[in-house]
């Protein structure tokens, strides 16, 4: 029987093979649905293989950022220029064997940073520790894919390796909802028109996933690929910044093909401390971090020490943060500011805050 592998390559052979057109795009679609099973399930044994000793970080601060690259690209040494670790340093690869966290207070933020071994290519499927830093990353707020400034190519690599492990970069997931019923068949409604899927395809898909009972209801325009990733549900969605280290070796030439590449890139050396105010900046930046004024029930609102949450928090998740009973005792809260329909509106727990929002809320005494 043929090893997961060889089904993979089987597929990808048959996909190239085929001659996309509108006639054969429910079959690619299920081909593709396939493939991306096949996937799921290299990742899955590789994840209950091995010994067993998965990696456990305790997330902690205002949001987690993991330091993603090859071996040797320098990690180690900008978690320790950023933050309070002590990350072993050497210039050979595999030298960090563990995850090693650090913290960076910028702004009033507290920014847990992540130092994990470096990803190597067949890191989906286990090779290289791949499967535990995977897990790592999921959980993550942000990547900062750190390269190598003379390997500019490595971040395909590493981006199709995470694409592999069900990880969606700088993606959020497609606003399609599937509910399964007990008959009726494959429903499907949507309120955009789709330029990339068809009834046979939509039907086929979740047919390779054995979903033959449920309504569909499509409110984004969107791929095959992308719709594999609702029916799979599954997958992670992550944000990103790409930092290129090692400037202070490259000459012109070699800067200015990494900035053709990479135009949105930092560019730094850790082993120099270049450009680590920048990036501090632009890290602060791209997490999105919004403040919440907290108001007691009685007494005014605290306008000098905000709340620094990740932006899109919501009312229960400040309540976690501000006692482990508040969620469980809560009735109900007011908010002033940019998300409230008027001064004083009294929301719920799912109530999405804004920056400047000032909060109160109220529990069971």
């Amino acid at each position: 029987m043929a090893t997961l592998q060889e089904q993979i390559r089987e597929v990808e052979d048959e996909i190239k093979k085929t001659t996309y057109n509108k006639a054969t795009s429910f079959h690619i679609g299920r081909l593709k649905a396939k493939l991306a099973k096949l996937h799921d399930e290299v990742e899955k044994k590789s994840s209950s293989g091995g010994t067993g000793e998965g990696y456990s970080v305790k997330k902690s601060g205002d949001a987690t950022v993991t330091l993603v690259g090859f071996p040797s690209v320098g990690k180690s040494t900008l978690l320790n220029k950023l933050t309070d670790a002590n990350s072993e340093v050497g210039a050979y690869a595999f030298t960090t064997l563990t995850v090693v966290p650090g913290v960076m207070e910028y702004k009033g933020a507290i920014i847990q940073i992540l130092d994990v071994p470096g990803l190597v290519k067949g890191a989906a499927s286990g090779r290289g520790r791949g499967k535990e830093v995977i897990a790592v990353i999921r959980s993550s707020d942000l990547v900062i894919f750190l390269l190598d400034v003379f390997q500019p190519t490595h971040y395909q690599v590493l981006m199709e390796e995470l694409y592999e492990a069900g990880i969606r970069i700088d993606q959020t997931p497609p606003d399609v909802v599937i509910k399964k019923v007990d008959r009726g068949g494959i429903r499907i409604n949507s309120t955009v028109e789709l330029d990339y899927l068809d009834e046979d395809t939509i039907k086929s898909i979740m047919d390779e996933y054995k979903i033959h009972n449920a309504t569909v209801l499509f409110r984004e325009n969107i791929t095959v690929d992308q719709f594999i990733d609702v029916v799979a549900g599954n997958r992670s969605y992550v944000s990103s910044m790409i930092v290129i280290n090692k400037v202070d070796l490259a000459n012109d030439s070699v800067l200015e093909d990494n900035k053709k590449r990479h135009p949105d890139a930092v560019f730094i050396s850790a082993h120099n401390s270049q450009n680590l105010d920048m990036l501090r900046d632009v890290l602060y930046d791209r997490l999105g971090f919004i403040r919440v004024y907290m108001k007691p029930q009685g007494e005014a609102a605290d306008l000098e020490e905000p709340m620094i949450v990740l932006r899109g928090t919501d009312v229960g998740q400040i309540c976690d943060r501000l006692h482990k009973d508040f969620r469980k005792k809560f009735r109900f809260a007011y908010v002033w500011g940019d998300s409230a329909k008027h001064p004083g509106q009294r929301v719920g727990l799912d109530h999405k805050l804004m920056d400047g929002d000032i909060l109160s809320v109220v529990i069971q005494k």
